[in-house]
């Protein structure tokens, strides 16, 4: 099951307090202060995972707790510190407070840390307050507090390429095509209910991660059909492939259907509105050998006059122009990442 948002409580340790201990031995009754420190209590840490796919362990379990520090002792004893506790998230993972909305950490690689809700400090034992007029000190601190909070994890998925299109545009036969992932094809809407993500080898030095997503409805961008499930993605990616069916059997427009799925991008997002994209007019293996050349034509040359664009033409189904539109994603990823290689792009919420 794909889960890319999850909301759970989170709870650091409690710092262990400081000991108030008098050393009393035969012989030296009066040894003077010896009461240990307390431990540190445990941090909640969140952490990049290549191996985690989802956030569904945090649908499962909505409350995560870090150790305690233990109490200083006795004989300048320190306490134990508290274990951390640590979460596990997938890359792309943006972690914001429930409460006021502040993003707190953005996880986009593996390995990466952020501290989320740091441990309180250890208290200090009689120790600490011996001088030479205050030999016999009886005063300890208690722990610092613990920090509780409740997070809100969202997973957007990290691609190169993001394919969009209306429902039954080929996409997932596209990914299929050009990738080893397995996606759900089928002829009616809606066969792809999560985010699939494929990886394109072109060379042994060049590859694309694609992310086919489910098909966009004129509303997407009001949370219509799948809409904000998804749509959130694509914003993670450098260049989106659009997908249009050339010969849709409910007789629509390619190039209406082209304008529909631009305006919920752009309504969704201006950040959205300005990622560039690929043009690719899929499944150009259902029209007639005989007629291919001149409806081909015509519709790019309407694409051109109309839309600004020139689209590229390809099977999913055969694999006629697959290479080509993922030689077209390269160039473009490239030029995208080389544009902003000295200013990251940030990623609205």
């Amino acid at each position: 099951m794909f889960v890319d948002t999850a909301i759970i409580s989170i709870r650091s340790g409690k710092g262990g307090r400081g000991s108030m201990h008098l050393l009393r031995l035969k012989g030296n009754a009066k040894g003077g202060p010896d009461g240990g420190d307390g431990g540190k209590g445990g941090d909640i840490i969140v952490v990049g995972d290549p191996h985690v796919d989802t956030l569904i362990q945090f649908g499962y379990r909505p409350h995560w707790f870090a150790e305690d520090g233990e109490a200083g002792s006795r004989k300048s004893c320190a306490g134990k510190a508290g274990t951390d506790c640590v979460l596990p998230v997938p890359l792309g993972s943006q972690i914001f407070d429930a409460e006021s909305d502040e993003l707190l950490a953005d996880i986009t690689k593996a390995g990466q840390t952020a501290l989320i809700a740091r441990g309180g400090g250890g208290g200090m034992g009689n120790e600490n307050f011996k001088t030479a007029v205050h030999q016999t000190p009886t005063e300890a601190t208690p722990g610092g507090p613990s920090i509780e909070r409740r997070i809100r994890m969202e997973l957007l998925l990290i691609a190169d390429v993001g394919l969009v299109g209306l429902p039954n545009a080929g996409k997932s036969t596209f990914l299929k095509a050009s990738t080893r992932a397995q996606p759900k094809i089928a002829d009616y809407p809606f066969t792809t209910l999560a985010p699939q993500l494929g990886i394109a080898d072109l060379t042994d030095d060049r590859r694309i991660v694609l992310a086919d997503l489910p098909g966009l409805i004129e509303g997407a961008s009001q949370g219509v059909g799948l809409g904000h499930d998804f749509l959130k993605h694509i914003e993670r990616t450098r260049a989106i492939v659009h997908v249009l069916d050339c010969a849709p059997l409910d007789g629509s427009d390619p190039l209406e259907n082209h304008r529909t799925i631009r305006r919920e991008l752009a309504e969704f997002s201006e950040h959205l509105a300005q990622t560039q994209e690929i043009v690719v007019l899929n499944k150009i293996d259902l029209i007639p050998p005989e007629q291919r050349d001149e409806v081909v034509r015509t519709m790019v040359g309407r694409f051109e006059k109309q839309r600004g664009v020139r689209p590229l033409v390809a099977s999913g189904a055969s694999g006629e122009g697959v290479r080509a539109v993922l030689e077209a994603a390269w160039d473009l990823t490239r030029r995208v990442r080389e544009e902003f290689a000295s200013t990251p792009r940030q990623i609205p919420h």
